[in-house]
């Protein structure tokens, strides 16, 4: 499944994709947000994180930025199960932070969310780094007042989380309308 937003392509990652994420992944200020385990380092890593096998309702797509300059990695973004919960998370390349292509990813996401059925989806931010925040709240996740602490895979330690939900059974702000593309 692929979709498509104004600015961004998201499809599942491929053999091809190896060399970008491996550049990305060794790069010390995308690491450290890391929670659900550490980003692969290695091309060995970075090949078996492609090649495991994915539930078809929990996808996980790498965001591609269409530009002049040819297809460039900007970030990925999936879902995962938590005990009887949805959580979303994602990661952005740094040179391609505070353009809003997060929140356009998380929001084309969500429309996939609600395809799938689902009727609220979780997310995290470390309360050291507020910039996920806005992505969330404008796509339409409200903090939900709670935190917990986190174990934080890129660093090897606990920290204290802010968990955020968007409840899908209402529109809680524009969206983006994705074209969803199969083959």
């Amino acid at each position: 499944m692929f979709v498509r937003t104004e600015r961004l392509f998201l499809r599942p990652g491929w053999p091809e994709d190896l060399e970008d994420l491996l550049e990305v992944f060794e790069d010390d200020d995308v690491q450290p947000d890391a929670y659900f385990a550490p980003l692969p380092r290695t091309a060995g890593e970075v090949r078996e994180f492609l090649e495991r096998p994915r539930d078809p309702r929990l996808p996980h797509f790498v965001m591609y930025l269409r530009s002049a300059r040819g297809a460039e990695l900007v970030g990925g973004i999936g879902f995962a199960r938590e005990g009887d919960r949805i959580e979303m998370g994602y990661w952005i390349v740094p040179r391609f932070r505070g353009r809003g292509y997060a929140a356009e990813a998380v929001r084309a996401v969500l429309n996939q969310a609600r395809t799938l059925g689902y009727r609220k989806v979780y997310a995290n931010h470390f309360v050291d780094n507020s910039a996920p925040a806005k992505a969330l709240e404008s796509a339409g996740f409200h903090d939900t007042g709670r935190v917990h602490s986190l174990y934080r895979a890129g660093l090897g330690m606990e920290t204290t989380a802010r968990i955020y939900v968007a409840e899908l059974e209402r529109r809680t702000s524009p969206c983006v309308q994705p074209t969803l593309v199969s083959l």
